[in-house]
């Protein structure tokens, strides 16, 4: 049933509070089906901590471009990845800063941008030697990565200039393109902002490429905890 192309909504409950919530038959099902659908080179859509995702597994050239066919998105515009654990930063990212400054904004609203590792697809942004990462602050995503054991490609669950969607029923045009949606409830946040998405590949300097939902808050650890000075080249 998990291996049919027909698009499947699964609705989680939103009402979750700590990561026993995974081990409920409920979310083990659609956690399992997302993940073959995913390693079958599918697009799926998922909530996050921010707005909701379209996704695939970051390493399959073919899925990457589907995304971009679905969104109608300009090819020049990169996706972010998606990881469950900090130590995969490491894997796919040259980290310049204190592993203590990334467990302190992630998991959280955050895409932080680094210089890519070699072990990252060469067909993902194959126009920028950085790449987003993000570890959003969600019990549902986190296992999904954790479970995939492989990066995912993670971007704005919309058609390309249309508003980001906070409910699953606000990209319903999409869901004949994608094997699996799950929908987790309306996403707390309503800002529509999405996260804050900063580049710290400049050793002690950082660059806001977008404010998101969570900007005074991470200007605050990159500045206050960690001394960094906004890049005076890039604001």
């Amino acid at each position: 049933m998990c291996k049919e192309l027909k698009t499947r909504v699964l609705r989680i409950s939103s009402n979750f509070s700590d990561d026993l919530t995974l081990h409920q038959p409920e979310w083990t099902e659609i956690l399992s089906c997302t993940v073959n659908a995913l390693k079958a080179g599918q697009v799926v859509a998922v909530p996050t901590d921010t707005i909701y995702g379209l996704a695939c597994v970051a390493q399959n050239s073919e899925a990457i471009r589907r995304v971009y066919d679905i969104k109608g998105r300009n090819g020049d515009k990169p996706l972010a990845i998606c990881v469950g654990e900090i130590h995969d930063i490491y894997k796919y990212c040259k980290v310049s800063v204190k592993d203590r400054l990334l467990r302190d904004l992630l998991p959280g609203p955050v895409t932080l941008v680094l210089e890519r590792s070699a072990t990252l697809n060469g067909d993902l942004n194959p126009f920028t030697k950085l790449i987003g990462v993000r570890i959003p602050d969600h019990p549902f995503m986190r296992r999904l990565c954790q479970m995939c054991d492989t990066p995912l490609a993670l971007t704005s669950a919309n058609v390309s200039t249309q508003s980001s969607t906070v409910a699953a029923n606000e990209f319903e045009d999409l869901w004949p393109r994608l094997a699996v949606v799950v929908d987790g409830g309306p996403i707390e946040d309503k800002s529509r902002l999405g996260s804050t998405v900063v580049d710290l590949s400049v050793c002690g300097r950082y660059r806001i490429i977008r404010p998101g939902c969570a900007l005074s808050a991470t200007v605050q650890i990159l500045e206050g905890r960690y001394g960094l000075l906004e890049d005076p080249d890039h604001r």
